[in-house]
């Protein structure tokens, strides 16, 4: 493909972002910023919600790995379900009944000033480091197929990037977002459908025959791996997904802002459970998409381990490298086009909620926003917007100066860390009845994530074999945990939850 063309793709396709937002963002006040006036319509609430939950890294990552992985990430998959069951039946209810805008001020009517900052740090740490790998994945791809021949630093795709984000974001926010992730997850759902069709057409087969070329491929021969020492063992992957699930949807601002905007409890119960069952059957669709990749290299006879712009800094396949490839340099000009506003549309879906949500949790939780006058409101919106813009341009660089891994690995890894401390709050807040020494909390979060790196580094050795992967994520909730309840004391109901 011609770098001439992508740029008039990417152009083009935020062109219709920037009409959206200037048609939504009209008469913005904080309120339709952070949660559309609570009065978004589920069902849009529910699609939209689709592309900021799957990013770039299932639209590359997850087809990639099926290699290494083979469908085990379906493990992970069916974890989900049980995790968005658990949000839908404990946690929805809990933030309607206290009427939240920011999910973290739970923490503060339940521990205390302290706890409440500490969970709030937490989710801007792991929103901002998330964020920051899906935009990096994307900002290389359009480095590889544009920039990088035009001999444009790869600094400078970043920056245009997410610029262009803030372009589209910083007038109205969650109002706006809604309509241009919904027009997005659409675009997304299109171009994967069409990309299996055109491998169809390249390996010449109907649907009918794609369907039996997936069920009959060894990369989906099993999804349940049985050996408890692997980080693919199924029970091993369920439990990771749905703790995976209820930290980094249930108790994350942005997906959580999403879902409060919505006109009642029980439509945002009716959101959760369509947004579920779409999510599995997307899932499905990219990890068989990863198959027919695969068979398609096999077929044409591509040694995909040798092609030098293939391999990592290590000499190893990087399979996030795979789709991109195949689809721009093996597949037809149009199966081009078609991937490329595919990644631009699911990346961009997650990045810019991720964006607004941590607008969002800095004015509210930090700045204590709603004191000001709408005027300085909108501009300390703004003014925070453009600074997390620049935090997101700097850990993408310092990102792609550290990575050797995939993104979808290093994404998970990264929330095993930064998101274990909500989940020990959340889980000590919800189903104990003691209340910590506030002044407390900070350490116990900050020690729990440190243990749980050297418990990950040396399971190995300590545990006969074991290898801690995804899971890393419920250990350290649990040191979390523990450390609440070591500093904890109980107290009577009513001083327990005084907004009961």
């Amino acid at each position: 493909m011609s770098p001439t063309l992508v740029l008039s793709l990417i152009a083009g396709y935020f062109v219709v972002l920037i009409i959206i937002a200037y048609l939504t963002s009209r008469k913005a006040t904080s309120e339709s910023f952070f949660i559309a006036n609570r009065n978004a319509p589920w069902y849009m609430v529910a699609f939209a919600m689709i592309g900021t939950s799957l990013s770039g890294v299932t639209f590359v990552s997850v087809p990639g790995q099926v290699l290494t992985g083979q469908w085990s990430y379906l493990g992970l998959v069916f974890g989900y379900v049980a995790g968005y069951a658990v949000i839908g039946t404990v946690l929805l209810p809990l933030y309607y009944r206290l009427n939240l805008v920011s999910i973290y001020t739970y923490l503060e009517q339940r521990f205390g000033f302290w706890s409440y900052k500490t969970g709030a740090f937490f989710f801007l740490l792991s929103r901002a480091i998330g964020a920051a790998f899906r935009l990096f994945l994307v900002a290389g791809v359009l480095q590889l197929l544009v920039f990088e021949k035009l001999g444009v630093p790869f600094a400078v795709t970043v920056t245009v990037s997410i610029l262009l984000i803030y372009l589209y974001t910083f007038r109205g926010g969650l109002k706006t977002i809604l309509w241009t992730d919904t027009f997005q997850t659409l675009a997304m759902l299109l171009c994967v459908v069409v990309s299996i069709g055109l491998i169809g057409q390249e390996l010449n087969l109907g649907w009918t025959g794609l369907v039996q070329t997936v069920r009959e491929s060894p990369l989906s021969e099993t999804f349940f791996f049985d050996d408890p020492n692997s980080k693919k063992y199924f029970w091993k992957q369920f439990a990771a997904g749905m703790f995976i699930t209820i930290t980094m949807t249930g108790l994350d601002q942005d997906l959580m802002q999403k879902n409060l905007s919505c006109r009642s409890l029980q439509d945002a119960q009716k959101n959760m459970f369509w947004f579920t069952l779409t999510l599995v059957l997307v899932n499905v669709l990219f990890l068989s998409l990863g198959v027919l990749l695969y068979e398609y290299a096999s077929v044409k006879g591509l040694a995909l381990d040798k092609l030098p712009e293939l391999l990592n800094p290590k000499g190893t396949l990087d399979t996030d490298k795979v789709f991109p490839y195949l689809a721009t340099n093996h597949f037809s000009l149009f199966a081009g086009v078609v991937f490329v506003l595919g990644i631009i549309a699911v990346t961009y879906a997650s990045a810019d909620s991720a964006l607004t949500a941590l607008t969002t949790s800095f004015c509210v939780d930090f700045l204590n926003i709603s004191r000001y006058p709408e005027a300085r409101q909108k501009s300390m919106r703004q003014l925070t917007h453009l600074a997390f813009t620049v935090v997101l341009i700097v850990i993408i660089l310092i990102f792609r100066a550290l990575n050797d891994q995939n993104v979808v690995s290093a994404v998970f890894d990264a929330a095993g860390y930064t998101y274990g401390p909500l989940l020990g709050l959340y889980a000590f807040g919800l189903y104990t009845q003691r209340r910590p020494q506030d002044r407390w909390v900070p350490l116990v979060c900050v020690l729990s994530p440190v243990l749980t790196w050297v418990l990950v580094k040396n399971a190995g050795t300590w545990l006969n074999g074991y290898e801690i992967g995804f899971e890393k994520l419920i250990y350290n909730g649990l040191l979390t945990f523990i450390g609440l309840w070591a500093v904890s004391r109980r107290v009577p109901q009513p001083e327990l939850n005084p907004v009961a």
